[in-house]
């Protein structure tokens, strides 16, 4: 009974840090490049990141070899809210497939399936095709790049007419 218990156990702290079918990480990928500051331009609807604009996410080598997220956003009543992880690669670190997690032990799938040569716009995705960001290394990248990613996020089976736009634009106040 133990045994089966810690198997439950284990199952339930992989399952979200999977792929989903058809999807595939990014092979050589270098960290290095990925490090630094991300802007959202557009997301699939979840709870965590719900009403919030001016979305960045700025990625940093942790001391343990591992990578310091700092997400922040603003929301609707002017404050910004920030959120502190940390992510893992779950296999060879030249492909971009990683967990990260924001409470405890608990991992989720960071999974970059696209991303430019000169690391300027990247598509990520989780364990299944719920959730969907397009980052970029500017608060306003070019349309037609913007748009051959949501053309290769559609061919995946991602919803994309589901996504949602998220303003860049400055309210006056800064993280």
């Amino acid at each position: 009974m133990r045994s089966l218990l810690c198997l439950l156990t284990a199952l339930l702290l992989t399952a979200c840090t999977g792929l989903a079918d058809g999807i595939r990480p990014v092979t050589g990928f270098q960290l290095d490049r990925y490090l630094g500051t991300w802007y959202e331009v557009a997301r699939l609807d979840h709870s965590f990141e719900r009403g919030l604009e001016r979305v960045s996410a700025t990625y940093s080598l942790r001391d343990d070899g591992g990578v310091k997220v700092l997400n922040h956003g603003l929301q609707r009543d002017g404050r910004w809210r920030e959120a502190e992880g940390k992510a893992y690669f779950v296999g060879k670190p030249d492909e971009a497939r990683l967990k990260v997690s924001f409470f405890g032990p608990f991992y989720g799938g960071y999974n970059v399936i696209d991303l430019d040569p000169d690391y300027q716009l990247s598509l990520v995705t989780s364990y299944n095709h719920d959730y969907l960001w397009i980052l970029s290394r500017s608060p306003q990248p070019p349309k037609a790049k913007v748009d051959a990613l949501i053309a290769k996020a559609r061919g995946l089976g991602f919803a994309t007419d589901q996504l949602i736009w998220v303003s860049q634009a400055p309210a006056g106040n800064t993280p």
